[in-house]
């Protein structure tokens, strides 16, 4: 899973890297501007959102985003211990609240609550689709019964199609969500990577499930019954 910090004061920013790294892949900026434009980008399971930040504050941040119809998890990160501040960090489209300074075991509680709440974080360990099972521990899978090999990338693309089926993904969210916006390879490599999985999941006749978008991007069909 993904996570965002957006956050100003640079030894923090870097301390909370530090704490989230050891259970998610963690992206940080240290500016509105910059925090907005990745957040928009809509592959993150969770953005932490300092409200004061240089130019535009966190509470813009999330009035845009929620104004894009975008419903990623938000934790606002702030000094400001004011119940009003609170309940208008919550009232913008904010999901829960974090008040400096705080312990890095509440933080990670309250990302994995709202991962929990939102569904994206699931009690079961493994994650379903048609007769494919992802076992996120072992990064594994079993397809029909079957163990199948996945290399770590093919894995988390194939775990990302399956958290978003029946949505559409562009070639640049899927780039930036498993390659990320620092890789030193080129968006062509999502082509070559679903054309794997394709041909991975031929034998089991699942390779028609991921269905190309002309000019957009790909979509894992929404299993029969769903």
């Amino acid at each position: 899973m993904k996570v965002l910090v957006v956050e100003d004061n640079l030894f923090l920013l870097e301390s909370i890297k530090q704490i989230l790294s050891d259970e998610y892949e963690v992206d940080t900026t240290d500016n509105g501007d910059d925090g907005l434009f990745m957040a928009q980008q809509n592959i993150y399971d969770c953005v932490v959102l300092d409200v004061m930040l240089p130019g535009m504050d966190g509470f813009e941040i999330v009035q845009k985003l929620r104004a894009e119809k975008l419903d990623t998890n938000i934790l606002f990160l702030t000094a400001k211990d004011a119940l009003e501040d609170r309940v208008k960090g919550l009232e913008m489209g904010g999901d829960d609240y974090l008040v400096k300074p705080f312990q890095a075991p509440e933080l990670k509680a309250r990302i994995r609550a709202l991962l929990r709440r939102s569904g994206i974080l699931s009690m079961d360990i493994r994650t379903k689709y048609r007769g494919m099972e992802l076992l996120s521990k072992e990064k594994g899978m079993i397809v029909d019964g079957q163990p199948v090999k996945f290399t770590l990338k093919q894995y988390e693309l194939l775990e990302y199609l399956i958290q978003n089926k029946g949505k559409i993904l562009t070639r640049e969210q899927i780039f930036d969500r498993i390659w990320g916006f620092d890789s030193d390879t080129t968006i062509a490599i999502v082509e070559v990577f679903i054309h794997h999985l394709r041909k991975k999941l031929e034998p089991f006749h699942y390779q028609k499930d991921i269905q190309t978008v002309r000019g957009i991007g790909y979509m894992l069909k929404t299993s029969e019954g769903e």
